[in-house]
């Protein structure tokens, strides 16, 4: 079982883990940017990701297996309006999500310059920020501890929906058994997947709803009505181009801040919340 080790500080772990490795003295900034021959091999699977991804999308049947990833893809785009009213001192009433990849956040108040966007574009930064942990076997465990703090207020928020309940309870149990297997291995593997797919869905989310226009009423428009100065399709492509643009952040984050070799991460994960043998 893993346990903890008193009461270190998840986002200090995380600071440090950075920190150590991109002040490492021997290293330039040159070639900082130059993936070694582990995170090459990141980068190959997290392709391998948006291939598999892209070809089961539109396979009837096979789509399935990505049904749990997009529901929890549309959970972080709810939790980030919620959050950001939070921020705004607006009144969060729920969060809910339906059967068909939809959700909604009901709340009052707040500013809706931030809590508009804050969906597509919280979602693409939640992503971005897992990719970049997927490069690091501990910085994904940390990752994981905050996505629990995560999961934890959006049960709040959505405590009378089942299918949120359902979804974060598959998550956190897929979460737990990929840690066990070599030893959190398969997790930093699992962390970049989700974090790959979220970035995805939320880029083809943001075009299916705006640019496409395939629905009549989204974040987009209600956003061109206040502000005014863009129409809806003006503002979807600006935050698709920001979502790319986190989406390339995290692969760049990664490169240079998780220089580790496989071993190396093997022997310092193994030194964060271990499992027990």
């Amino acid at each position: 079982m893993p346990y903890l080790k008193g009461s270190e500080n998840l986002v200090y772990e995380l600071h440090d883990l950075v920190v150590r490795q991109t002040g490492q003295t021997a290293t330039t900034n040159t070639s900082r940017l130059h993936p070694n021959s582990t995170q090459v091999r990141t980068l190959i699977v997290a392709s391998a990701y948006t291939i598999v991804i892209g070809i089961l999308w539109h396979i009837p049947f096979l789509s399935w297996i990505l049904y749990p990833f997009k529901l929890l893809t549309v959970g972080f785009h709810e939790a980030s309006h919620a959050l950001a009213g939070v921020l705004t001192c607006a009144k969060i009433y729920s969060l809910e999500l339906d059967p068909d990849e939809g959700g909604a956040t009901r709340m009052s108040g707040g500013i809706p310059w931030i809590t508009l966007p804050a969906g597509y574009l919280g979602s693409s930064l939640i992503g971005a920020a897992l990719i970049a942990c997927g490069f690091d076997t501990k910085a994904s465990k940390i990752a994981c501890l905050i996505l629990a703090g995560f999961f934890l207020i959006t049960l709040w928020w959505a405590r009378r929906n089942v299918l949120t309940w359902v979804l974060i309870i598959g998550m956190a149990g897929l979460i737990v058994a990929f840690w066990f297997i070599s030893n959190a291995v398969a997790l930093r593997y699992l962390i970049l997947f989700i974090g790959v797919m979220s970035d995805l869905y939320a880029i083809w989310d943001i075009i299916d709803d705006t640019v496409a226009r395939k629905v009549n009423s989204s974040d987009a428009s209600h956003f061109a009505e206040i502000c005014g100065c863009f129409p809806s399709r003006v503002w979807g492509v600006i935050w698709a181009l920001q979502a790319l643009i986190f989406m390339a952040g995290g692969l760049l984050i990664g490169i240079v801040a998780f220089k580790d070799t496989a071993a190396e991460q093997a022997a310092d994960s193994s030194h964060f919340l271990p499992t027990l043998r």
